[in-house]
C-alpha cells in the first residue's frame, strides 16, 4: 500500500487508516474479539495508521488497541488524543490543556497502550482557558522525554493552528471532513498545505451515512449518533436523499458508496489521509478498496455539486455539545 507523509516532518502513513472510536461502544454494543481481529486485519493489509483517544470508552479503547498491537507495535503509526475531562460515567464534561495535565494524560495513555512512545500525540480540543502556546510547550517536552514522536491538533481553528505551529511544529491536523462536512475546505486545508501540516479526515463516511447501511437503521439507545442534529429523523431523512445520488453513482462505477466517499476525499490532495472507523473486517476490506477507484473530472464535479454544503440538513453538533470546537 502506498504511504503518505503527514506534514513536512511527520510519519509515513497509509492513505486510509483505522479510526478506533467505534470499537468501544460509541455506536452501540461492541464485540471486543471482532474489534481486535479488525485491527490485526488492517495491519495485514498494510493499513498502518491507528487512531484512538483516552476519552474513547474512558480508556477502554486505548487498552483494546494496546492489547491488539502488543506483538506488532513496530508496524503501527499510533496516534492518540487527550484533553477531555470525563465524569465517573465516562461523559465529557470539560477540557484541560494545562501543562500538568499534559504530563498526567500521556503517562496514563502509555500505560493503557502498553508502549513507551506514541507516534502522534494530539490535543483533542483546544482548552479555551489555557493559551495554546502553554499546552504546546508541555507537549513538546514529551518529545524531549521520548514519550512522543510528533504532535497534532484536532478540530482547531486557523488562528489556533498558526499559534500552535509557531510554538512547535505540528505534524497533522485532524478534523471532521466528508461529503456532508466540507467546512475545512474554506481555509483549514489550504493553511495546512501552506504550513506543511498533514490533514487527516475523521468520520469520512459521515458516521456511517455513506456506508450504505444506515437506511432504516434503528440506533441503539447508547449510540452516540442519537445526540447529533444530523441524525434527528427529519434531518436524516432529507440527507439520505443525497445519499441516494451517491448510491446511483456507485452502481454506475461498480463500486460501493463507502469506496466513493473515501476516494473522493483522497483526491483532494496527496497530503490528506482518512481514518474511517469500522467494527468489521469485511467493512475494513471494503473501505480499502477505495484506493482502487478511478475518476473522471465530471464524476468528481457531480459529487461536489450533489453534496454542496447548502444541501446538508442539520449542524454537526448541538449548541451545548461538549465536542463542539471553540
Amino acid at each position: 500500500m502506498e504511504r503518505r507523509k503527514l506534514g513536512s516532518n511527520g510519519p509515513l502513513v497509509s492513505p486510509i487508516g483505522l479510526g478506533c472510536f467505534g470499537l468501544s461502544n460509541a455506536y452501540g454494543t461492541a464485540d471486543p474479539a471482532e474489534a481486535t481481529a479488525t485491527i490485526l486485519r488492517a495491519l495485514d493489509l498494510g493499513c498502518n495508521f491507528l487512531d484512538t483517544a483516552d476519552s474513547y470508552g474512558a480508556g477502554q479503547n486505548e487498552e483494546l488497541v494496546g492489547r491488539a498491537i502488543k506483538h506488532r507495535r513496530d508496524e503501527v503509526v499510533l496516534a492518540t488524543k487527550f484533553g477531555f475531562i470525563l465524569d465517573p460515567d465516562g461523559h465529557v464534561i470539560g477540557r484541560d490543556g494545562t501543562p500538568a495535565y499534559v504530563h498526567k494524560a500521556i503517562n496514563a495513555s502509555l500505560q493503557r497502550l502498553g508502549t513507551d512512545t506514541v507516534d502522534i500525540y494530539i490535543l483533542h480540543r483546544v482548552d479555551p482557558d489555557v493559551p495554546i502556546e502553554e499546552t504546546m510547550g508541555a507537549m513538546a517536552d514529551l518529545i524531549s522525554l521520548g514519550k512522543v514522536r510528533h504532535l497534532g491538533l484536532s478540530e482547531a481553528s486557523t488562528d489556533q493552528i498558526r499559534r500552535a505551529h509557531a510554538a512547535h511544529p505540528i505534524a497533522m491536523l485532524q478534523s471532521e471532513y466528508s461529503l456532508w462536512t466540507r467546512d475545512p475546505e474554506a481555509e483549514l486545508m489550504t493553511l495546512c498545505h501552506d504550513l506543511g501540516i498533514g490533514f487527516v479526515a475523521f468520520c469520512p463516511l459521515g458516521r456511517g451515512v455513506f456506508s450504505g447501511t444506515l437506511d432504516g437503521l434503528q440506533l441503539q439507545r447508547n449510540d452516540f449518533r442519537r445526540t447529533l442534529p444530523r441524525f434527528e429523523p427529519d434531518n436524516l431523512e432529507q440527507n439520505l436523499v443525497l445519499v441516494r445520488g451517491l448510491e446511483d453513482l456507485a452502481k454506475r462505477k461498480q463500486r460501493t458508496p463507502a469506496q466513493l466517499a473515501l476516494s473522493w476525499i483522497l483526491q483532494k490532495g496527496k497530503d490528506i489521509s482518512a481514518i474511517p472507523g469500522t467494527r468489521r473486517q469485511r467493512h475494513l476490506e471494503e473501505n480499502l478498496g477505495a484506493l482502487e477507484v478511478r475518476w473522471t473530472a465530471a464524476e468528481l464535479m457531480e459529487l461536489d455539486e450533489l453534496f454542496s454544503p447548502e444541501h446538508i440538513h442539520g449542524p454537526r453538533y448541538s449548541r451545548e455539545s461538549p465536542f463542539k470546537p471553540e
